[in-house]
């Protein structure tokens, strides 16, 4: 089960390249359900995610470099592109900072994973957080990756 917050960030108070970071490409074979693939760094993944906005199913499955490509080629819409930062909150939370690139560049998410819905609906984000679009489908990757 993913739990998750997710808000737009306008500006950031601080220096990112400070904060362990990935390298993200995924695109979407298909959005309803999501079916995506992903190539973080040298890795791989076919992922399926079930509907929901603040929490839903989700599976990852490993790929390798070639089926990845393969698949890529099938891909609907646009690949998206985007450096994904970690950025420690406490001792069991991480906020994932995206900073989109390509045809979304200048988009900025902050992304927070919770243990719990009630810990999720709970929350309170610190003050660089802008608007909470947790439960705006336009803003999942999968919308993204058709306009």
């Amino acid at each position: 089960m993913e739990i998750e917050r997710k808000y737009l960030i306008h500006e950031l108070p601080f220096d990112l390249s400070e904060y362990p970071c990935h390298e993200i490409e995924q695109a979407y074979l298909n959005t309803d359900p999501v079916i995506r693939i992903r190539r973080q760094d040298s890795e791989y993944y076919l992922t399926y995610k079930s509907k929901g906005l603040l929490a839903r199913e989700e599976y990852n499955l490993p790929l390798n470099k070639k089926a990845y490509h393969h698949l890529l080629s099938k891909a609907d819409g646009n690949p998206l592109s985007k450096t994904r930062y970690n950025i420690p909150l406490s001792d069991h939370l991480t906020i994932e900072i995206d900073v989109f690139h390509g045809k979304f560049s200048g988009l900025i998410l902050a992304e927070v994973e919770f243990p719990t819905i009630e810990e999720a609906q709970n929350f309170c984000p610190p003050d660089y957080f802008g608007e909470d679009v947790t439960f705006s489908p336009d803003y999942h990757n999968s919308t993204l990756s058709q306009k």
